[in-house]
């Protein structure tokens, strides 16, 4: 008999999280039925974390209310206090970019998340915050948060400019007089990269296409994002770049740290401590290529189990540069199903079919 822990991100477009690791356990224990299982399904920071660490706790109380979405129009958004004191906000059910219509890299903004961080800063039971900034649709240095926090964002006329990153060009000053403060446990950021908010690598140019950006609109977003660093007189720095460079904007206006967004997850829904008692560690993702060891479910789930000597196998979508050398074990979906748009479409047989194929490795022997 082995201890297995299962904890995949979700497979975007296909399966959540918690399907892909009940999937995974199901073939497993076809071939293993000894075997007890872990289920920790994780996120990195992006959409699903709230549902994520939801899932697994017992001691959260959920809160809803209606937003200003990213595109302007009404977005129901939801965050989660623990028995601790921790609120958890998500920036991807507020304003994130899978609730817009139409992508609008130039207007979109994240006002709504700053409606959510408003409602939970005045919770009298709320000490610190934790934001998952993964999954946004807009790149407007989370000025748009910023505003609905109390802080005003003035040309050089003393008029607010327009929401969204094309209005920051034409920033000259910044009114605080008015803002709201965070609690005084203090804001993290849950980041999932390491871009900063300028320049080749940063948010403009790295994330701006993913949110409909043409050249010319990604020079703005970049502009836009000059002139309010210039203007805030703070200082990039590596994970600026999260979330349209939203992050930014935290640690800017609301003093925010940044941690990764993975290794935040795991430490709310109790991952080390299993992966500790466990044998080995089945963990994947949608698609695995050189991104995801650098801040992503998989990558963080591979270093911390190598921290803590346990053996990763992997179940992925696809992969484009093969599984590690370390790898106990590996499965891609694709290659098992013969393509692409099977895997897809019968995602839930094949995950269980990776399962199956993972248990009957001969590595598993050493398991024994």
């Amino acid at each position: 008999m082995a201890r297995i822990v299962v904890a995949p991100d979700s497979f975007k477009g296909s399966a959540s999280n918690s399907d892909v690791a009940q999937w995974i356990g199901e073939g497993w224990l076809q071939v293993r039925p000894r075997d007890v299982i872990t289920y920790i399904p994780m996120a990195d920071g992006g959409e699903g974390t709230i549902t994520t660490i939801a899932n697994v706790r017992d001691d959260v109380e959920k809160s809803t209310l209606s937003v200003i979405g990213a595109d302007g129009r009404t977005n129901r958004a939801f965050w989660i206090l623990l028995d601790d004191g921790t609120a958890i906000v998500e920036l991807a059910n507020a304003c994130g970019i899978t609730s817009v219509e139409k992508l609008d890299a130039l207007s979109c903004h994240t006002y709504g998340l700053g409606q959510v961080l408003n409602e939970a800063r005045r919770h009298p039971e709320v000490e610190r915050i934790f934001i998952a900034l993964g999954g946004s649709a807009s790149t407007d240095g989370g000025t748009g948060a910023l505003r609905a926090l109390g802080f005003s964002f003035l040309d050089s006329m003393g008029d607010e400019i327009e929401l969204g990153g094309a209005g920051l060009t034409e920033l000259a000053e910044i009114d605080s007089s008015n803002f709201l403060h965070p609690p005084k446990g203090g804001v993290t950021c849950m980041v999932d990269v390491s871009n900063p908010l300028l320049g080749p690598l940063g948010a403009a140019a790295v994330f701006g296409p993913q949110k409909g950006a043409t050249p010319q609109d990604v020079e703005m977003l970049n502009i836009g994002l000059q002139q309010f660093m210039k203007v805030c007189k703070v200082e990039d720095a590596p994970g600026s770049g999260a979330a349209g460079g939203t992050a930014y904007g935290m640690r800017a206006g609301w003093g925010a740290k940044y941690v990764s967004g993975a290794a935040s997850v795991a430490t709310f829904v109790g991952l080390p401590e299993a992966i500790a008692a466990a044998d080995l560690v089945i963990t994947g993702e949608g698609r695995l290529d050189s991104q995801s060891w650098s801040g992503k479910v998989v990558g963080y789930v591979r270093q911390l189990s190598g921290a803590l000597g346990k053996p990763v196998a992997y179940c992925v979508g696809s992969e484009s540069e093969g599984f590690p050398s370390d790898a106990f074990g590996g499965v891609s979906l694709v290659t098992l199903a013969g393509s692409g748009e099977e895997a897809m479409d019968n995602t839930r047989h094949w995950v269980v079919q990776a399962g199956i194929e993972l248990a009957q490795s001969q590595s598993v022997a050493q398991l024994d």
